[in-house]
């Protein structure tokens, strides 16, 4: 017995001091993008006409350690064996080394473009007009565009060829040699902004030449900066949700504004929840962390899930009791899928399978 019981001791000692290289997953908040959050509405819309909503739309977060956490043996063991939780490898949620800091930032840039990309695909799909305007979404420290080009200046040509889409910018460039000059016309950052809060177009512009460089992987041309989109609403719409990160709230955030700005009563009352990226188009994307979303919204209540098409077959290995899970590819399945959803029409709804 003595012999047995310091084996034991020396067995959980170890299990407790031995460090392994895996993270936890478990299943976070979830939050109903219709109601509050913290004491103030999530979606908040003003200058244009909002109608009361009903029922639940709900987004999903997944819980995971730290960067810098160090799991024990024991702790990987239990995660295992433990339904709702799920262990991965460290480097599968931290690649490349990538520190806690840098994490929250990239997960906080994320949530800021997901949120863009959502207003947008609303009023897409209301057909209300957005304008968007190519910009200068970083520039590169140490590249030959720094302290020429800054992060929010709008390009309105490269080389006298107007660009409509971020692509065009690098297209352009390339076109180039290392250590030619390429000339952008831009309406400076300071300027834009101000036109905007005026409600005017801007239309002062400055031509800046920059000499390229060549990129360090391979010959292209590049001037050291990443272009992305600017859009312009004709009304406010603010989305309130602190510490949270990533971008699997988009369709979420884009199902709660059209509720909202639409009569029709999107969810009949129903507790739909879900996930999944969202671009500007309204064609939703695959997420991580699948198996914790539909745990973390059935345990809420959540009665339906919208799921994104390249999640449903991981979703569909284990499926929470008196949860349905619903197939999406765009906003507009899940526009469908809510209308069978309030018709009472679920024999109809498109479902995942684990295959």
């Amino acid at each position: 017995m003595l012999a047995s019981t310091l084996l034991l001791i020396a067995l959980l000692c170890a299990g407790v001091l031995i460090k392994v290289p895996y993270s936890e997953m478990t299943p976070g908040p979830t939050v109903n993008t219709l109601g509050e959050h913290d004491g103030e509405p999530v979606l908040q819309i003003s200058g244009h006409k909002t109608y009361p909503t009903t029922g639940n739309l709900n987004m999903t977060t997944v819980r995971v350690t730290s960067a810098d956490y160090k799991m024990n043996l024991f702790e990987a063991v239990y995660g295992w064996l433990a339904h709702d939780n799920v262990v991965v490898p460290h480097d599968t949620l931290y690649p490349d080394g990538k520190t806690e800091e840098q994490s929250t930032q990239e997960n906080a840039e994320e949530f800021s473009q997901s949120q863009e990309s959502a207003k947008v695909a609303a009023l897409k799909e209301l057909d209300i007009p957005v304008k968007s305007r190519v910009i200068v979404g970083s520039v590169l420290k140490d590249s030959p565009a720094e302290d020429k080009l800054h992060a929010g200046d709008v390009i309105k040509d490269v080389d006298g060829t107007a660009v409509e889409q971020p692509e065009d910018v690098a297209k352009l460039v390339t076109k180039h040699k290392p250590g030619e000059d390429v000339v952008f016309t831009i309406v400076p950052a300071q300027d834009a902004a101000a036109a905007e809060k005026a409600g005017e177009e801007p239309t002062a512009t400055e031509k800046v030449t920059v000499t390229t460089e060549k990129a360090p992987e391979d010959d292209r041309a590049i001037v050291g900066i990443q272009a992305g989109t600017d859009h312009t609403f004709p009304f406010t719409i603010d989305i309130k949700l602190a510490d949270v990160g990533g971008p699997s709230a988009g369709l979420m955030f884009a199902l709660g504004i059209v509720d909202k700005l639409t009569p029709e009563d999107l969810t009949g009352g129903k507790f739909v929840a879900g996930t999944g990226t969202i671009d500007d188009d309204g064609k939703v994307g695959p997420i991580g962390g699948i198996e914790m979303k539909t745990v973390g919204a059935r345990n809420k209540g959540a009665e339906y899930f919208l799921t994104p098409e390249d999640n449903c077959a991981s979703a569909a290995k284990d499926i929470p009791d008196g949860l349905t899970l619903v197939k999406v590819k765009t906003i507009d399945d899940a526009m469908d899928s809510l209308d069978k959803i309030r018709a009472g029409k679920t024999s109809d709804l498109p479902s995942c399978s684990a295959k």
